[in-house]
């Protein structure tokens, strides 16, 4: 087998569409676990003096786990349209790349603004700490972040949804 010939068995259109699923997916995943770690170190720290802030810290917590949620409802719509869950369907190169582009604002938007996010929200346990009922603008600050995380998941979603193979 030439080196030619493994390449084109390598960068199918299958392929690279999946390739794009699995980056969204995980990148946005790993973005949103550093993020929701970053919460939770904060957390534990304010929740060993005062256990009664559990419910405030949790949602905080919970905010940069959306990006990984998005990363993966994009994948989940990638394999469905290449017919991973059903009837396979044959795609181009083209067709592959298209939506592997598809899917990289997810991947990369999610990762970043899931850390960031983690960052602002483990802030917002400061202020709660130290300040009784902020936890509305504790929470609101961190949603902010979350509105780049919708865009990129508006851009990537947009294209999939109106794929034709």
């Amino acid at each position: 087998m030439t080196f030619g010939e493994l390449i084109n068995l390598i960068f199918t259109g299958q392929n690279l569409a999946v390739l794009g699923a699995v980056l969204a997916a995980t990148l946005a995943c790993i973005g949103s676990a550093k993020g929701v770690g970053i919460v939770g170190e904060a957390a534990s720290g304010m929740l060993s003096e005062d256990p009664s802030k559990f419910g405030q810290a949790l949602l905080l917590q919970a905010l940069p786990g959306t990006q990984g949620i998005y990363g993966f409802v994009t994948a989940f719509l990638i394999l469905s349209k290449i017919g991973l869950f059903g009837t396979s369907v044959e795609l181009t190169v083209s067709q592959g790349m298209y939506l592997m582009a598809a899917a990289l604002p997810i991947a990369i938007v999610g990762y970043f603004s899931g850390i960031a996010q983690g960052r602002v929200a483990a802030s917002g346990i400061s202020l709660i700490s130290r300040r009784e009922g902020e936890v509305g603008k504790a929470i609101t600050s961190a949603a902010l972040v979350e509105t780049y995380a919708i865009f990129a998941l508006l851009v990537s979603l947009l294209p999939v949804l109106f794929f034709k193979a």
